[in-house]
């Protein structure tokens, strides 16, 4: 038998890291963070337990990546999803919708990812956060920011806030609240995305396709 190639072989360490993260987003969606084991992990991916040594410095770096990836798909879907648009303003819409549908989808899986950004590790820049940050940073400049560098981390900010806000124990925010305030900042009709209802929360008029919006315009990014 002749040997594989460096592309397969490439191949084959590219599937079996994804098929660890995948594993890490399940399990700890189903039994949270320190219920969850290495070795479950493993087992679930149909892994040997030290490829995620070799892949990962630990298990918050894997967590981190698990989650990186899993916000990528889920921003690339509603960003692709029919019909297609090059509207900037609609694909803005549907990226805070993705974010924001995480939290309620995913608590668990979110609370920790929250919880451990703020610890001394800090935030991993892994390759998932650099394609979930680059695809982020497209939509901004598609949006037409006048400074995508200063936009897009305010941005970034900004969901990371409302994602902690809506987690947040004992006190949770409205998922609606938030998309209206994030809305209105970014002069975005209520209807584009994905909205959650039929009226704006606080009473707040949709806006009608065809008319004026009730939020105001968009806001000069370079102020």
């Amino acid at each position: 038998m002749s040997p594989r190639s460096a592309e397969v072989n490439e191949e084959l360490r590219r599937r079996s890291r994804e098929r660890l993260l995948q594993a890490t987003v399940e399990l700890v969606d189903e039994r949270g963070y320190e219920a969850t084991k290495l070795g479950d992990i493993a087992d679930r991916a149909g892994s040997a337990r030290g490829l995620i040594s070799y892949y990962f410095p630990g298990k918050r770096h894997l967590l981190q990546s698990a989650v990186h990836r899993l916000m990528h798909r889920t921003l690339a879907a509603a960003l692709e999803r029919e019909p297609r648009t090059e509207d900037g303003r609609e694909l803005l819409a549907r990226a805070i919708d993705a974010v924001l549908g995480l939290a309620d989808d995913h608590p668990v899986l979110m609370r920790t990812h929250m919880a451990g950004i703020l610890q001394a590790d800090g935030f991993v820049q892994c390759p998932e956060q650099q394609r979930l940050a680059a695809l982020l940073r497209d939509t901004v400049e598609r949006y037409g920011a006048v400074d995508v560098d200063a936009e897009y981390p305010l941005l970034r900010a900004l969901l990371m806030g409302a994602v902690f806000a809506v987690l947040l124990p004992g006190a949770p925010m409205p998922r609606a609240r938030l998309r209206a305030e994030l809305f209105q900042r970014y002069g975005l009709d209520w209807e584009l995305g994905a909205p959650p209802g039929a009226d704006a929360p606080g009473g707040a008029p949709v806006a009608v396709p065809g008319q004026s919006s009730q939020w105001p315009q968009p806001c000069d990014l370079s102020k």
